[in-house]
């Protein structure tokens, strides 16, 4: 076992299916932290060779279509000997400010959790201005879990990617930003996103039909967010609200095709909510 007592104590966390294009870039960037855990999906590529050439530890994992779903699983079946943990992806990239500020912040802290922002990075550009990607991605080992979510196979998505961890305690923000670079281009975005599409659209439904639209387990801006799909004007107001109102603009080309490809992720949302909605009829 290697000497941790320099090491921030935080277990990383690194789901992945078929990550060889991202995933070195991420592990060469996580030498301060005392452990790292790699959580595959059955990769069929060199993730597996690439994990154990950093020496993380790796677990497979095998959806079986219901609940728990890969970071719960993780949650709920590894053994953790630090006090804290953070879920990062194999395209989310850390930077020495970011560790600094943890070594600074984690020893004293009162909260429990604490949400990070992302520097996000499109057509190989990374965007100044427009929507800024934030989740609640660190926080302390037993404080909670991501919420459950009872799906009916709505998509083939393993991982929690629209969950919110639902933690005891209060939160705190990094300042520091991590940088979001996937380097498998614009086709796996829009196939990613259509898996997303999809998974929200059915989301929606189901709490449409239990009458929790407004439900104080959703977080403000989930509640907002799931009022809104499905209404003609969402696409355009988004677009305005982050191209123009959030200065994406400045973002040139790549800053463009970024806001209207969110916009057309929205209004796909409403399309295959309203087909589902007829399906029920």
């Amino acid at each position: 076992m290697s000497d941790t007592s320099q090491k921030l104590p935080v277990t990383v966390v690194v789901p992945v299916l078929n990550e060889e294009k991202n995933l070195a870039g991420c592990l060469e960037r996580l030498g301060r932290f005392a452990r790292i855990v790699v959580a595959d999906s059955g990769s069929k590529d060199r993730t597996g060779e690439i994990a154990a050439s950093f020496g993380a530890e790796v677990v497979q994992f095998r959806w079986n279509g219901e609940f728990p779903k890969k970071r719960n699983w993780v949650l709920r079946n590894h053994r953790f000997d630090t006090p804290w943990v953070l879920f990062l992806d194999a395209d989310e990239y850390i930077d020495d400010a970011f560790c600094d500020e943890l070594a600074r912040t984690l020893p004293t802290t009162p909260h429990v959790g604490f949400w990070i922002t992302y520097w996000n990075w499109f057509l190989g550009k990374r965007l100044e201005h427009g929507e800024m990607n934030r989740k609640l991605a660190l926080f302390k080992v037993g404080a909670g879990e991501y919420e459950r979510i009872e799906e009916e196979h709505w998509s083939g998505l393993d991982m929690e990617i629209h969950e919110h961890p639902v933690l005891n305690g209060s939160t705190g923000e990094i300042a520091a930003r991590l940088d979001h670079r996937d380097y498998r281009g614009y086709d796996h975005w829009l196939r990613k996103h259509n898996s997303y599409s999809t998974w929200e659209a059915h989301r929606i439904l189901k709490l449409a039909e239990q009458g929790k639209l407004d439900s104080a387990e959703l977080t403000p801006r989930q509640r907002r967010k799931y009022s809104s799909i499905g209404r003609f004007w969402l696409p355009t107001a988004y677009f305005l609200a982050t191209y123009i109102g959030k200065r994406g603009i400045l973002d040139g080309y790549p800053g463009l095709v970024y806001a209207i490809s969110k916009s057309i992720y929205f209004w796909e949302i409403g399309v295959k909510l309203h087909e589902a909605r007829a399906a029920r009829k």
